[in-house]
């Protein structure tokens, strides 16, 4: 039985044999092969790459009989991070352009977990491409698939390292020590490669790739799996980085600050001219004001890294980002999120004179929560957010004063000094909320007021 919940808004993610297994796997390769655009050549050529989780490899040859069966020649890249797999879109490979590329990978999920990450003619495949894709499937799946695992050993890795160290060459010998936490993730199939390369100075912490995550989840926005990247960078370092599972987000930590994603953009966006920045819906407002009154223009939209790429190449933004360290970078680059670019170009602001604390201590103080997630199902959490937007049509009379509601994903309420939000998770079957204000007993306020409303709307479903 294939389950309808495994195809979300922006990826493919489920338990490896309970949802993701053979039959539904080779079914996703074979639709999904089928809706690939053909070549000038005829050809349908598909790059796939992994994570380091000990299935990931059972899934690429599962997947791969479902995309030779819909006719497409698969390119085998094999354990990579994500941005490798993304950048296979962008070069030749072999004397050949890829149509799309899969990216198998549970992210920073439990290591009993996987899922696809697709990108068609260098456009992320979600949304109700993805909810088509599975209703179809589901149609179909009575259908057999015999195995063939016929593919195409490829190295997209030394193009990818070769090209960064071309485009930061100016940071060779940077005069700083570096300290790094891989969490056992993919990161480090590239990046001590281009750090060597560059001739940093830098130490890192659990950088074999290793999918059972035997140190801590691989999960950078969690502040309990920093404990050891913040010893080691207090005992030798500089300034840190920590990455997830796939190495498509980054945490950046100096002595004084966990600088968040939306703090990042702004200080990338210091070194571009009257950029054009897009944040996603837990985005302090501080970024937007501040980016904003730099010059810059802010667009406030979903979260998730489809609806940012797609945001992006929509509206020409330069760069956009996710509080949890999803930064992506048009601005002399793709326009995708790549968690080892981010970290060049933070180097490169160090390089550049700029002082990270001193910018993030001259921002406007405001307290804000971490993400708070209430735990639901996976049926009930859509329900829930609708039937909030409900309750906020006639909120109760102790409810804080509303300025105005921002719906754009989940409900986002702007207060008189702050704002609140609940959304739907996308990946897993919980509630996100956050919360800000310039004093701290209103963001405890607003909270309680929110966490209320939920109750509520649990209640009455």
């Amino acid at each position: 039985m294939i389950q309808k919940s495994i195809f979300r808004e922006y990826d493919i993610r489920g338990i490896f044999e309970k949802e993701l297994h053979e039959t539904s796997i080779k079914l996703i390769g074979y639709f999904l092969g089928q809706k690939i655009q053909a070549n000038e050549n005829g050809q349908k050529i598909v790059s796939i790459g992994y994570d380091a989780r000990s299935h990931s490899p059972i899934l690429r040859d599962y997947l791969t009989s479902g995309l030779n069966k819909a006719g497409c020649t698969v390119l085998d890249m094999g354990m990579v991070a994500t941005p490798v797999n993304y950048y296979s879109n962008y070069i030749d490979i072999n004397g050949m352009r890829t149509n799309a590329s899969i990216m198998i990978t549970g992210s920073h999920n439990p290591s009993e977990y996987n899922g696809f990450k697709m990108t068609v003619d260098k456009s992320p495949f979600f949304g109700e491409d993805i909810y088509a894709l599975g209703d179809e499937i589901i149609q179909n799946q009575t259908m057999k698939i015999e195995d063939n695992t016929q593919k195409i050993d490829v190295d997209i890795k030394t193009p990818y390292i070769n090209y960064m160290v071309e485009q930061f060459s100016h940071l060779k010998n940077f005069p700083k020590k570096i300290v790094l936490d891989g969490g056992n993730g993919v990161a480090d199939t590239v990046i001590s490669d281009i750090f060597d390369a560059l001739e940093f100075d830098y130490e890192g912490l659990y950088m074999e790739p290793d999918g059972t995550f035997p140190n801590h989840h691989p999960d950078p926005s969690v502040e309990k799996n920093l404990i050891d990247i913040k010893a080691l960078l207090h005992k030798s370092g500089d300034i840190a980085f920590a990455y997830d599972g796939d190495a498509d987000r980054i945490a950046v930590l100096t002595h004084k600050h966990n600088i968040k994603g939306d703090q990042m953009a702004l200080l990338y966006a210091m070194k571009m001219d009257k950029p054009t920045v897009i944040g996603e819906v837990k985005c302090s407002q501080v970024m937007y004001d501040e980016l904003e009154r730099r010059g810059a223009t802010a667009i406030m939209y979903k979260t998730g890294h489809s609806n940012l790429k797609v945001k992006m190449k929509e509206t020409n933004a330069d760069l956009a980002c996710e509080v949890s360290g999803h930064i992506f970078f048009k601005h002399r680059y793709f326009g995708y999120d790549d968690a080892i670019y981010a970290t060049l170009r933070m180097l490169e602001l160090i390089a550049d004179g700029i002082d990270l604390d001193h910018e993030i201590d001259a921002l406007p103080q405001v307290f804000s929560t971490e993400e708070i997630k209430v735990e639901t199902t996976e049926e009930e959490k859509f329900l829930i957010i609708d039937k909030v937007k409900e309750l906020l049509k006639n909120p109760p009379k102790d409810f804080p004063k509303i300025l105005n509601i921002i719906d754009v994903d989940g409900v986002r309420i702007n207060f008189e000094k702050g704002w609140g939000l609940v959304r739907a998770s996308n990946t897993t079957p919980v509630l996100v909320t956050r919360f800000e204000s310039t004093d701290e007993t209103l963001a405890k306020m607003y909270e309680s007021a929110v966490n209320a409303l939920i109750l509520d709307a649990k209640a009455s479903l």
